[in-house]
Protein backbone atom coordinates (compact mmCIF):
# COMPACT_ATOMS: atom_id res chain seq x y z
CA UNK A 1 0.00 0.00 0.00
CA UNK A 2 1.27 3.77 -1.23
CA UNK A 3 2.09 6.27 1.82
CA UNK A 4 -1.26 8.25 0.61
CA UNK A 5 -3.51 5.40 0.26
CA UNK A 6 -2.26 4.90 4.17
CA UNK A 7 -3.26 8.45 4.28
CA UNK A 8 -6.69 7.99 3.08
CA UNK A 9 -7.02 5.14 5.15
CA UNK A 10 -6.31 6.58 8.48
CA UNK A 11 -8.78 9.36 7.27
CA UNK A 12 -11.61 7.34 6.59
CA UNK A 13 -10.92 5.52 9.98
CA UNK A 14 -10.95 8.31 11.61
CA UNK A 15 -14.17 10.16 10.52
CA UNK A 16 -15.99 6.81 11.47
CA UNK A 17 -14.44 6.89 15.47
CA UNK A 18 -15.27 10.83 15.54
CA UNK A 19 -18.91 9.56 13.95
CA UNK A 20 -18.91 11.76 10.62
CA UNK A 21 -19.81 8.78 8.90
CA UNK A 22 -17.60 9.49 5.95
CA UNK A 23 -13.69 10.07 6.00
CA UNK A 24 -12.23 13.32 7.41
CA UNK A 25 -11.50 15.94 5.19
CA UNK A 26 -8.18 17.23 4.40
CA UNK A 27 -9.11 20.49 5.79
CA UNK A 28 -10.03 18.74 9.04
CA UNK A 29 -7.21 16.84 9.64
CA UNK A 30 -5.24 20.15 9.19
CA UNK A 31 -7.27 21.59 12.05
CA UNK A 32 -7.93 18.45 14.23
CA UNK A 33 -4.33 18.21 14.38
CA UNK A 34 -3.46 22.19 15.28
CA UNK A 35 -6.15 22.15 17.75
CA UNK A 36 -5.68 18.08 19.77
CA UNK A 37 -1.73 18.07 18.87
CA UNK A 38 -1.06 21.62 19.07
CA UNK A 39 0.73 21.45 15.66
CA UNK A 40 -0.66 20.76 11.89
CA UNK A 41 -0.01 20.08 8.64
CA UNK A 42 -1.55 22.26 5.93
CA UNK A 43 -4.68 21.17 3.44
CA UNK A 44 -2.16 21.64 0.71
CA UNK A 45 0.83 19.57 1.92
CA UNK A 46 -1.50 16.45 3.11
CA UNK A 47 -2.91 16.80 -0.35
CA UNK A 48 0.95 16.40 -2.05
CA UNK A 49 1.08 12.92 0.14
CA UNK A 50 -2.14 11.68 -0.68
CA UNK A 51 -1.78 12.32 -4.30
CA UNK A 52 1.95 10.71 -4.29
CA UNK A 53 3.92 14.26 -4.69
CA UNK A 54 5.31 13.85 -1.63
CA UNK A 55 6.65 10.21 -1.49
CA UNK A 56 8.71 10.44 1.46
CA UNK A 57 7.82 11.65 5.20
CA UNK A 58 10.28 14.45 6.94
CA UNK A 59 10.89 12.56 10.28
CA UNK A 60 8.87 15.60 12.20
CA UNK A 61 5.78 15.10 9.33
CA UNK A 62 5.82 11.64 10.16
CA UNK A 63 6.18 11.43 13.96
CA UNK A 64 2.99 14.16 13.88
CA UNK A 65 0.92 12.15 11.82
CA UNK A 66 1.91 9.09 13.91
CA UNK A 67 0.89 10.73 17.23
CA UNK A 68 -2.50 12.29 16.01
CA UNK A 69 -3.54 8.77 14.52
CA UNK A 70 -1.86 6.88 17.52
CA UNK A 71 0.30 4.37 14.78
CA UNK A 72 3.79 3.67 14.27
CA UNK A 73 5.93 6.12 12.55
CA UNK A 74 6.64 3.03 10.64
CA UNK A 75 3.38 2.40 8.88
CA UNK A 76 3.74 5.32 7.13
CA UNK A 77 6.06 4.82 4.47
CA UNK A 78 5.08 2.76 1.38
CA UNK A 79 4.79 -0.89 1.51
CA UNK A 80 7.02 -2.79 -0.56
CA UNK A 81 5.84 -4.00 -4.22
CA UNK A 82 4.30 -7.45 -3.31
CA UNK A 83 3.58 -6.92 0.09
CA UNK A 84 -0.11 -7.55 0.87
CA UNK A 85 -0.72 -7.03 4.43
CA UNK A 86 -2.44 -9.48 6.56
CA UNK A 87 -6.12 -9.20 7.51
CA UNK A 88 -4.26 -9.80 11.42
CA UNK A 89 -2.13 -6.82 10.93
CA UNK A 90 -4.75 -4.98 9.99
CA UNK A 91 -7.29 -5.71 12.67
CA UNK A 92 -4.40 -5.26 15.41
CA UNK A 93 -3.92 -1.51 13.28
CA UNK A 94 -8.54 -1.18 13.51
CA UNK A 95 -8.04 -2.52 17.74
CA UNK A 96 -5.26 0.14 18.32
CA UNK A 97 -7.83 2.51 17.55
CA UNK A 98 -10.80 0.90 18.82
CA UNK A 99 -8.34 1.16 22.20
CA UNK A 100 -7.52 5.00 21.60
CA UNK A 101 -10.90 5.76 20.71
CA UNK A 102 -12.42 4.09 24.01
CA UNK A 103 -9.58 5.92 26.26
CA UNK A 104 -10.86 8.98 24.94
CA UNK A 105 -14.31 8.96 25.49
CA UNK A 106 -12.95 8.00 29.19
CA UNK A 107 -11.64 11.24 29.90
CA UNK A 108 -15.20 12.21 28.91
CA UNK A 109 -17.31 10.58 31.30
CA UNK A 110 -15.62 11.46 34.93
CA UNK A 111 -18.82 12.49 36.14
CA UNK A 112 -19.99 8.54 35.29
CA UNK A 113 -17.56 6.63 36.88
CA UNK A 114 -19.51 3.54 36.02
CA UNK A 115 -19.45 4.39 32.47
CA UNK A 116 -15.85 5.12 31.94
CA UNK A 117 -14.85 1.83 34.27
CA UNK A 118 -16.87 -0.09 31.66
CA UNK A 119 -15.22 1.75 28.52
CA UNK A 120 -11.52 1.50 29.87
CA UNK A 121 -12.28 -2.21 31.06
CA UNK A 122 -13.35 -2.84 27.25
CA UNK A 123 -10.02 -0.95 26.05
CA UNK A 124 -7.89 -2.94 27.97
CA UNK A 125 -9.37 -5.98 26.96
CA UNK A 126 -6.71 -7.60 24.61
CA UNK A 127 -9.16 -7.83 21.32
CA UNK A 128 -11.53 -4.74 22.15
CA UNK A 129 -13.00 -5.11 18.35
CA UNK A 130 -14.16 -8.51 18.98
CA UNK A 131 -15.50 -7.18 22.76
CA UNK A 132 -17.72 -4.65 20.90
CA UNK A 133 -19.15 -7.12 18.42
CA UNK A 134 -20.01 -9.69 20.90
CA UNK A 135 -21.48 -6.46 23.08
CA UNK A 136 -23.78 -5.53 19.92
CA UNK A 137 -24.56 -8.92 19.01
CA UNK A 138 -25.68 -9.53 22.70
CA UNK A 139 -27.67 -6.10 22.71
CA UNK A 140 -29.52 -7.75 19.53
CA UNK A 141 -30.36 -11.21 20.92
CA UNK A 142 -34.08 -10.24 22.45
CA UNK A 143 -33.99 -10.40 26.64
CA UNK A 144 -30.49 -11.46 27.09
CA UNK A 145 -29.00 -8.20 28.14
CA UNK A 146 -31.20 -8.33 31.03
CA UNK A 147 -30.50 -12.01 32.05
CA UNK A 148 -27.30 -11.53 31.35
CA UNK A 149 -27.20 -8.94 34.18
CA UNK A 150 -29.38 -10.63 36.41
CA UNK A 151 -27.25 -13.54 36.45
CA UNK A 152 -24.06 -11.16 36.77
CA UNK A 153 -25.79 -9.49 39.75
CA UNK A 154 -26.82 -12.60 41.73
CA UNK A 155 -23.53 -14.27 41.04
CA UNK A 156 -21.19 -11.00 42.71
CA UNK A 157 -23.61 -10.65 45.28
CA UNK A 158 -23.73 -14.22 46.84
CA UNK A 159 -24.50 -14.43 50.65
CA UNK A 160 -24.81 -10.66 50.70
CA UNK A 161 -21.03 -9.78 50.14
CA UNK A 162 -20.22 -7.77 47.23
CA UNK A 163 -17.63 -10.44 44.95
CA UNK A 164 -15.31 -8.65 42.49
CA UNK A 165 -12.97 -5.62 41.76
CA UNK A 166 -14.39 -3.17 44.30
CA UNK A 167 -16.61 -1.42 41.60
CA UNK A 168 -20.01 -2.11 40.99
CA UNK A 169 -21.39 -4.72 38.49
CA UNK A 170 -21.90 -3.61 35.18
CA UNK A 171 -25.97 -5.15 35.69
CA UNK A 172 -26.40 -2.63 38.73
CA UNK A 173 -26.31 0.12 36.13
CA UNK A 174 -28.40 -1.60 34.16
CA UNK A 175 -31.55 -1.20 36.14
CA UNK A 176 -30.78 2.73 36.03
Amino acid sequence: MKLGDKLRSLRAVEGSLRGLGRSMTQQELAAAMKNEIGRGLSQAYLSQIENGARPHLTHTTRDLLARFFRVYPGFLVDDPEGYTPGLQSELRAIDAKIDSWLFAGAEQFTTDPILQHALLTIAEHEDSRRAILLLAEILRTPDLAERLGEVLHHGNHQNGVHKGNGHPPPSASLRN
